[in-house]
């Protein structure tokens, strides 16, 4: 037969032709269980706050915090992430290490209203320490990578004491999986999973996440968070983490990094994650605001060009919302 370009043999467009055989040939599918949502308790707090440059988010009280976690959970998110703001902060960030603290009475409340729904625990001090930095300072001023570990060691112990199943380590410490991982285990914590926040880059787009932990940080994370500029650094970070003990890798943020997440997926057989953060959903949350686009369509692609990177677990602030969706769309 002569071929005629004029009549093309080969027609993709016969598998857009409709929604359902759309839906039928997809590659790339959302699903509640795959997605995390974030929380921030507060201190204190008697009613939710609403958080400015996070529209629509909150710093939870007691009670709203039962109300969101109950909420993920009956539309089949897959766990929640809990982040605390306290009231006092020092130097070495104790708070985090108080067994009655803000953070670990806040895992105890989402294991209690939503017993069957993982949570997983931010192990950082930078929400604890004056000085808004991930770990302990020495006499220069620099973060003190070693002396880190040992708090983060002690945190882990008190964080898996009060219920929460995964640990999400996102210090970005040399080590810190290895000896988070010795420390859960000498403890009798063998089956507290650690999500490691294996490439995690000093970006510019967690700055409303500062002001949703009311953050103290002055100057950079450059020392230790990732530079942008470096995608081959991330092989060996997630390689690292993996030798140390690390159940989930994670890649932060998740919109600028998508070649990192990609990567990640093709070297390693853990579940990888990926973190839609606080900039990237405030810039789609302010667009979509102005009338630039479609609210509901951009955040749908935004999530699956993270999760076709080969994201298998996304954290978003969207997650209910769009779990939400999901079931109307079932």
């Amino acid at each position: 037969m002569t071929y005629d370009p004029f009549h093309p043999i080969h027609r993709p467009r016969r598998l857009r032709t409709t929604p359902g055989m759309r839906n039928l040939v997809a590659e790339t599918r959302l699903h509640p269980a795959e997605l995390v949502l974030p929380v921030f308790v507060a201190e204190g707090a008697a009613d939710p706050r609403p958080i400015a440059s996070l529209p629509g988010i909150v710093q939870h009280s007691r009670s709203s915090l039962v109300d969101a976690v109950q909420e993920a959970y009956e539309l089949g998110v897959g766990a929640v992430m809990v982040y605390g703001v306290p009231l006092t902060k020092d130097a070495r960030g104790t708070g985090a290490l108080d067994p009655d603290g803000i953070l670990t009475q806040a895992v105890r409340w989402c294991v209690e209203a939503s017993p069957q729904l993982p949570v997983i625990a931010d192990l950082c001090l930078d929400e604890f320490t004056d000085h808004g930095h991930c770990g302990v300072l020495d006499e220069s001023g620099r973060v003190d990578n070693d002396a880190t570990l040992v708090q983060y060691a002690a945190m882990a112990g008190v964080l898996a004491d009060a219920g929460a199943g995964i640990l999400g380590a996102s210090g970005m410490m040399d080590g810190q999986i290895g000896a988070v991982r010795s420390a859960l285990d000498d403890g009798g914590h063998t089956d507290t999973a650690l999500l490691a926040y294996a490439a995690k880059y000093a970006s510019a787009f967690y700055g409303p996440f500062r002001e949703a932990v009311q953050s103290s940080l002055v100057g950079d994370r450059f020392t230790y968070q990732q530079d942008p500029a470096n995608a081959r650094e991330s092989v060996r970070e997630v390689a690292l983490d993996v030798a140390e003990g690390a159940d989930i890798v994670m890649v932060k943020p998740a919109l600028a990094y998508l070649d990192v997440i990609a990567r990640t997926r093709a070297d390693v057989d853990l579940p990888v994650a990926a973190y839609v953060v606080s900039g990237e959903y405030a810039m789609i949350e302010a667009a979509a605001a102005a009338g630039a686009f479609d609210r509901r369509r951009a955040i749908e692609e935004a999530l699956t060009s993270v999760r076709r990177a080969g994201a298998g677990i996304l954290a978003t602030y969207w997650a209910s919302e769009v779990a939400g969706w999901l079931r109307e769309r079932r």
